[in-house]
């Protein structure tokens, strides 16, 4: 998986380059919070269930029904986010398909799981281009951690002035 920096600088970089009005901050955090929710699959570990198994890493909370279902449930609260109900559907749904898009982008694990329930297959992008971010948060102080940030830095560089170097 990248990094969760990366998944949130995905509706970050959109709902900034849209502005205030049309992405308002509230509709912006839910954006930045729902991009990185995928990954709260990993806490199936700690249940034991095992990566591959549909619960587990990758599975059911990458694939496309999840990424549809999840936004249409919100747009039912669009008033909360200040935004008119397509905006706040599309928003999100962006947001989620980002964090499956960029998954599938990375060079290990077990790839996406796109189209569960209707097939258990997982799948990667036809390029690699993200290595594989560990799990664990002081593995991000290692050699392995470092290179995986710098393979984010390759693949994303100068978006959104996230790097300070505008």
């Amino acid at each position: 998986m990248p990094t969760i920096v990366t998944h949130a600088a995905v509706p970050l970089c959109l709902g900034l380059g849209l502005g205030s009005r049309i992405i308002p901050p509230r509709l912006l955090l839910a954006g930045v919070a729902i991009a990185m929710l995928p990954d709260a699959d990993v806490l199936a570990f700690k249940l034991g269930v095992a990566y591959g198994h549909v619960f587990g890493h990758r599975g059911f909370t990458h694939s496309l029904l999840f990424a549809f279902v999840l936004p249409t449930l919100a747009m039912l609260f669009h008033r909360q986010f200040r935004a008119r109900a397509g905006t706040v559907w599309s928003f999100l749904l962006v947001s989620l398909l980002s964090h499956c898009l960029l998954d599938s982008f990375t060079t290990g694990g077990k790839g996406v799981g796109w189209f569960w329930p209707w097939r258990d297959e997982r799948f990667f992008a036809p390029w690699q281009l993200i290595r594989v971010a560990p799990f664990k948060l002081e593995a991000y102080l290692t050699t392995r951690g470092e290179a995986v940030i710098l393979s984010e830095r390759r693949c994303f560089p100068n978006r959104c002035g996230l790097n300070g170097t505008n």
